[in-house]
Formats: structure tokens, C-alpha cells, sequence
């Protein structure tokens, strides 16, 4: 089953988006964004760069736990991982987000 975005207003009225696997579960989810418009260029940025090895920039956190944030080419975060215990968990994170960041299908909920 394919990944989804998830497109979704906060209750300030910014707009995030979320890249869902195909089992439901949250691998990517965005800053917000001022503008609808906003998110939707960052969710076409994921779709541009989600296959690209150079684009992930593995992280520790203080905490001891791992994660990862996908870059565009100009260095601008585009979207953060959640926090995994080991980095092989972290791996298994960003070969999800190669997977279905090319996915089409978004769910607006905003």
C-alpha cells in the first residue's frame, strides 16, 4: 500500500503537511507554513527530493536517540523524522521516505 501527505491547518492557522506511510503510520512531517501555497510547494519539494541519498542529513539528538531531516538542494529543511532508539530504526525511517515521498495523493484537512 502507497504513502499519502496529509495536509492539515493548526488551530493558529499556519498550514503542515505529514507524509504517512502506507501502514498510517507518520515518517516525515513538516515546519509550518504561513500559506496553503507554502505547504503544498513543500510537499512538491519532498516529491522532488524524497529519492535522492544526498538530501538526508542524519542526526543525534541529546537524548541519545536518532533522526533525520530531508533537505533541498539549497540546505532548507523540507521536512523532520521522529525520534528513533537505534539508528538502524532511523535507516529503516529514510528508506520509507524514499519509498513514498514520490506519492501524488494528499489529503487535504485543512
Amino acid at each position: 500500500m502507497a504513502g499519502w501527505f496529509e495536509l492539515s491547518k493548526s488551530s493558529d492557522g499556519q498550514f503542515r503537511f505529514v507524509l504517512k506511510a502506507g501502514n498510517g503510520e507518520s515518517i516525515l512531517s513538516s515546519e509550518l507554513y504561513k500559506t496553503k501555497r507554502s505547504a503544498q510547494d513543500g510537499i512538491a519539494s519532498v516529491q522532488n527530493n524524497a529519492a535522492l541519498d544526498q538530501r538526508y542529513i542524519k542526526k543525534d539528538a541529546t537524548n541519545g536517540k536518532f533522526y533525520f531531516v530531508l533537505a533541498a538542494a539549497n540546505h532548507q529543511v523540507i521536512g523532520t523524522s521522529q525520534m528513533y532508539a537505534a539508528e538502524k530504526s532511523r535507516q529503516v525511517g529514510i528508506d520509507s521516505v524514499k519509498q513514498n515521498g514520490s506519492t501524488t495523493e494528499i489529503k487535504d484537512l485543512s
